[in-house]
C-alpha cells in the first residue's frame, strides 16, 4: 500500500483492494481499534482492525488473517452487522468479532503503531479517526436509536 498525499485518507486513485473486512471486538464497554503505521494508506489515523479481501478469499478468512498479521491474534467471526462502500470506492463487510483466549495483542510495526481501546464516545469524537469508521459508528448509534 502506498500513503494517501491529503487528509489522511486514500485517494479514489489509490491502489485499494476492492473489497475490504473490518473487525469489531468489544470488551468491557470498549473497543478494540489500532493506529495506522505511517507505512501504510492513511497513515496514523485511527480504524478497526482489517483489510483487503485477497482473490479467492472469503472475508471470513481475510479477517482471520488480518487479525493475525496485524496483532498477532486469533478470533472468531460471531456475524456480518453491515456493508458499505468508500469514498475511495472500497466494498466492506462489517462483521462482529470474538478475541480467541489467552490472547496477547502485538502490533506489527508494518502495519500497526498503536493499540487501543476506547469508547463509543472516545472513539466517535477522536479526531484521527477514519472517516469509513466514523460512518460505521453514525450508523451503528442510528440503529440502537431506532430499537
Amino acid at each position: 500500500m502506498t500513503k494517501s498525499a491529503t487528509n489522511h485518507e486514500p485517494t479514489k486513485s489509490s491502489p485499494l483492494p476492492r473489497r475490504g473486512a473490518i473487525g469489531i471486538v468489544a470488551r468491557k464497554s470498549r473497543l478494540l481499534v489500532i493506529r495506522r503505521s505511517q507505512y501504510v494508506l492513511a497513515p496514523h489515523t485511527l480504524c478497526f482492525p482489517g483489510g483487503g479481501i485477497e482473490p479467492n478469499e472469503t472475508p471470513e478468512e481475510a479477517l482471520v488473517r488480518e487479525f493475525q498479521e496485524e496483532l498477532g491474534a486469533a478470533i472468531v467471526l460471531s456475524r456480518q452487522i453491515w456493508e458499505s462502500v468508500t469514498a475511495w470506492n472500497v466494498h466492506l463487510q462489517w462483521w462482529t468479532a470474538q478475541l480467541i483466549e489467552p490472547f496477547q495483542l502485538i502490533p506489527n510495526a508494518r502495519e500497526v503503531e498503536e493499540i487501543l481501546w476506547l469508547s463509543y464516545d472516545e472513539l466517535r469524537t477522536h479526531p484521527d479517526l477514519l472517516s469509513s469508521n466514523a460512518t460505521f459508528l453514525d450508523r451503528l448509534e442510528q440503529t440502537l436509536r431506532a430499537l
